[in-house]
């Protein structure tokens, strides 16, 4: 499979070769209908606001206006009409309001005619004008409503599930190779591989550290196949014996273990939550906490973490959460309305926990910072953050490609919307040195400065006004993680009186 995605984009990318193929290839009325058809009448019920499928076809239709101004698609006395320069192309029966068959049909007859006479839809070619379609029937939506091109499809399926490999990555080790990490649930996991473990040959071939990039690069290939490890045997330095493992498709690692803390903080850092980060973060925290001697803190890294699945946050946030509600997702599709309760238990059997955010941790990590600070389970260090509060569901269309259709708010366990407003931490780091000196000591004395800022913040309800999210999230500015971030944190898990009272809500 990566193969053929690495073809594709050589084909795409050649220079010349596309707008040639474009030009010389007759609209596929047949492929347009089918995929708008589709997308009409999975939108409708689902979209967070109600959209008529009329209103919706001729939203798209203006892509064509987009590709070649010339042309105007309406809808006018009853009838589904395309105007060019000087006349009226093609008029067409409007459909029943409610059959997305008979409009996605429609707006293909509607395409055809207008690429049998526009050169510049002839240039983008069938795929242009489906995209042009959607780019411009999602300008009336969210930010994040959107259909990926098959190409583009593949790839981000490729990112969350990921490549396919042995599920381990090699290291140096002063002058030899070593098994650096080993992915959970994987080939290399399942054989029982070690980081540590000295690599001797790999595919019979002798490995050196000198060219650890290409080794590790060479880790991946096709789903199935299979690879040799020759690791030296730690009973007989003097020997080596073989593993072979099949590759397979293995999640990308989001979870890392980061260092340079205080002594007795354990600070894992999530980089994205796609499929697998709760398996990995879970086995990153039995680890720790299994080190002797054991931690007496948990920091949680979420800064420059843009979300992902939401379902992977909710297991993280479970892992850590004895009772209470995670989220609640909210839409106009019945089925859009969920609500997500903690039922484990609090893996780390109740250390005190932060979790630092800045203006780039959004979505699925917003919801794991809102869910532990809710919970009161966390202190949230940094400043606010994205405020992206919507959840997309998900479906392929005919033609490979994916269509992204925002379908719920999300809302944090107090209630309060995450869209635009985001999560506002306890400690705000954004406002500079003296300012975080001020609430240290604030919070050394049981008093929090950012009390109003919370509350306020807590006490929002969908939909908020501008003026609000502003007057809140003005209070502790969005910006970049900077070292403050991990001072802060340092000095509110060395004094348990700042770290109370820091909790939120009181």
């Amino acid at each position: 499979m990566r193969g053929a995605v690495l073809l594709l984009l050589v084909c795409m990318l050649a220079p010349g070769l596309a707008p040639r193929a474009a030009a010389a290839t007759a609209f596929d009325t047949a492929m347009a209908a089918s995929v708008w058809s589709a997308a009409l009448s999975y939108i409708a019920p689902r979209a967070l606001q109600k959209l008529s499928v009329p209103q919706m076809t001729v939203w798209g239709l203006n892509g064509l206006t987009a590709l070649d101004p010339d042309l105007n698609a309406t809808l006018q006395d009853s009838q589904l009409r395309l105007y060019g320069p000087e006349a009226l192309l093609i008029a067409l029966p409007a459909p029943a309001p409610n059959d997305s068959a008979a409009w996605g049909a429609a707006a293909a007859k509607i395409a055809a005619a207008a690429y049998a006479g526009s050169p510049a839809l002839q240039k983008a070619g069938t795929q242009g004008v489906i995209q042009s379609f959607f780019d411009e029937l999602f300008n009336h939506f969210d930010p994040y409503s959107r259909y990926e091109p098959p190409i583009r499809a593949a790839q981000d399926q490729l990112m969350i599930t990921g490549v396919a490999g042995a599920g381990f990555s090699l290291a140096r080790a002063g002058n030899v190779v070593v098994i650096g990490d080993v992915a959970p649930d994987s080939p290399a996991a399942e054989a029982g591989f070690a980081p540590g473990t000295q690599v001797l040959a790999i595919d019979d071939r002798a490995v050196y550290p000198g060219e650890l990039a290409n080794l590790n690069a060479d880790l991946g290939g096709i789903p199935g196949s299979k690879i040799k490890i020759r690791l030296r045997d730690p009973a007989d330095p003097g020997a080596g014996s073989d593993v072979t493992l099949t590759r397979a498709l293995v999640p990308p690692q989001t979870v890392f273990v980061e260092n340079g803390l205080p002594a007795g903080v354990l600070a894992l850092k999530i980089t994205a939550f796609n499929k697998g980060t709760s398996d990995q973060f879970s086995a990153a925290l039995v680890a720790g906490l299994s080190a002797s001697p054991a931690p007496s803190a948990l920091l949680i890294d979420l800064r420059g973490n843009r979300g992902g699945v939401l379902r992977q946050a909710v297991l993280v946030a479970d892992s850590l959460l004895s009772a209470g509600k995670i989220v609640q997702a909210a839409g106009q599709d019945p089925a859009a309305d969920q609500v997500f309760s903690a039922e484990g238990s609090d893996i780390t059997g109740g250390l005190p926990i932060v979790v630092l955010v800045d203006g780039q941790t959004a979505s699925a990590a917003e919801i794991l910072a809102a869910a532990l600070a809710d919970n009161r389970r966390a202190v949230v260090i940094g400043s606010a953050t994205l405020g992206k509060g919507l959840v997309q569901t998900l479906t392929s269309l005919p033609d490979g490609g994916e269509l992204f259709v925002t379908w719920s708010r999300v809302l944090a366990p107090l209630g309060w919307p995450l869209q635009t407003l985001g999560v506002m931490p306890e400690i705000c780091t954004s406002l500079g040195e003296p300012a975080l000196d001020a609430q240290l000591n604030a919070l050394a004395h049981g008093q929090n400065l950012l009390a109003n800022a919370l509350t306020l913040s807590r006490a929002a309800r969908a939909p908020v006004g501008v003026s609000t999210v502003l007057n809140i999230r003005n209070q502790c500015p969005a910006a970049i993680g900077s070292d403050l971030d991990l001072g802060a944190a340092a000095d509110v898990l060395a004094s348990p009186a700042a770290y109370r009272a820091a909790l939120w809500p009181k």
